[in-house]
């Protein structure tokens, strides 16, 4: 049971990146799963959530930016980010909280 995560990078404010998490080992669409973040010298803050029945659940400093979701064939989880701030530099992770399963973190700075 894995979780793998993707799409960090640098971009500049305004722009726009797409994180991935790929599972194996289980089929994602069991379960309700979500993206957090953690910036240096802060609280790990919920970014996300898709659950199963597919209704969506945003952090109040994402909603109208980010969006969530997920492709049951591929078996992946999204985060598309856009109009991304200064403020949303952080290493995202996916989680399941149901089965306490983490992917790696993936860095994502934004930067004038």
């Amino acid at each position: 049971v894995q979780l793998q995560a993707c799409g960090g990078g640098l971009v500049q404010p305004g722009g726009s990146l797409r994180l991935s998490c790929a599972a194996s080992g289980f089929t994602l669409d069991r379960y309700a799963i979500g993206w957090f973040r953690q910036a240096p010298g802060k609280e790990r803050e919920g970014v996300s959530r898709i659950n199963r029945d597919d209704s969506t659940n945003y952090a109040d400093s994402v909603k109208g930016r980010f969006t969530i979701s997920r492709d049951n064939a591929k078996n992946t989880l999204y985060l598309q980010m856009n109009n991304l701030k200064p403020e949303d530099t952080a290493v995202y992770y996916c989680r399941i909280d149901s089965i306490g399963r983490t992917g790696q973190g993936t860095l994502v700075t934004v930067f004038s």
